[in-house]
């Protein structure tokens, strides 16, 4: 879940409790082109005060107008872009189709229940019965979607991807609240006092231990990311090692063109295959001219963000850097 969404909860909730009737507004499903994939929240206030978004504008303005029209438990679907005059209209692209679903009447336990699972960094499925509007929650695994059924509509809420930062670092300050707000759970790991004692990122979880313990204990998967960012080769070296071998989607290293040939120079000696040692991303980050730690980590998000998305851009390690080690 997207930083904005979960403001979007919590904005929801302390409406309830202040005794303001409020909406909660969700992307169920898209066809074609669309400014919000499903998922995407909504909260709407008996004023007409706004949280969150479900497209660029002028689908949000409707339904603020319209917000009388749902009262009481039982959900609404709505759909809008069926016809080329109506996607015009709501300023969809071409050939978009989006249908939302809008809840009111919403118990505050429901919400404050929603909340404390994502607080707890779980993945969870929350199930809209269509008929009552009540809600179950079940597990969820980061790669599930929206789905609705006859009877049913299920959203995914909490971190769908996982980031592990070895090192404390200055950039790893930077990529730690950056990252929050794009769908990551962050893990950091230093074993270095100093470094321990100055983090000062809330949100993100500490991991004692070596980093290449922490890799393992991590298990990452094609949702988990692993970045060394300490400067010290015998603290990144251990993660990539670990790192490398794993099904971590991306994997990369701050450092210079030449520091990061040798690492992986260094990487080659351990039984690291030639194929495992080509995945590395070193210098880490697309090509924007970085210096500053906050630049540094904003290049890595936007090639985590490209690569994620499958936008091949030109990166760092292509085109030289100035990522020094």
């Amino acid at each position: 879940m997207q930083s904005l969404d979960l403001d979007v909860l919590e904005n929801m909730l302390a409406w309830q409790r202040a005794g303001r009737r409020a909406w909660l507004v969700t992307v169920a499903r898209t066809f074609g082109a669309s400014p919000r994939p499903p998922g995407s929240l909504l909260a709407m206030r008996d004023d007409g005060i706004l949280v969150g978004s479900v497209s660029g504008g002028c689908i949000e303005d409707d339904l603020v107008a319209r917000r009388e029209e749902f009262s009481g438990r039982q959900p609404r679907f709505i759909s809008y872009g069926v016809t080329s005059e109506e996607a015009r209209r709501f300023g969809l692209p071409c050939g978009g189709k989006l249908e939302v679903i809008v809840e009111s009447a919403i118990p505050v336990a429901d919400l404050e229940a929603l909340l404390a699972h994502i607080a707890g960094g779980k993945v969870i499925g929350r199930q809209v019965d269509l008929a009552t509007g009540a809600w179950g929650f079940a597990p969820a695994q980061p790669t599930d979607e929206c789905e609705r059924t006859e009877t049913r509509f299920t959203s995914i809420h909490g971190p769908r991807w996982r980031m592990l930062l070895i090192g404390a670092s200055e950039i790893a300050h930077y990529l730690a609240e950056i990252a929050t707000t794009v769908d990551y759970r962050v893990f950091v790991c230093d074993p270095r006092e100093e470094y321990r004692l100055a983090w000062r990122v809330p949100g993100a979880t500490f991991v004692e231990g070596m980093p290449d313990d922490a890799v393992a204990a991590l298990r990452p998967d094609g949702h988990t990311v692993v970045i060394a960012v300490s400067h010290d080769p015998r603290l990144d070296d251990m993660a990539l090692l670990e790192a490398l071998k794993s099904e971590a989607f991306y994997v990369g290293a701050v450092g210079s063109r030449q520091t990061s040939a040798e690492r992986r120079k260094r990487l080659a000696g351990f039984d690291l295959s030639a194929r495992e040692i080509a995945r590395l991303r070193g210098p880490v980050g697309l090509s924007i001219g970085s210096r500053t730690p906050a630049e540094i980590a904003v290049a890595i998000l936007a090639d985590l963000i490209a690569t994620r998305n499958g936008v091949m851009l030109e990166r760092a390690g292509d085109a030289g850097s100035r990522l020094s080690a």
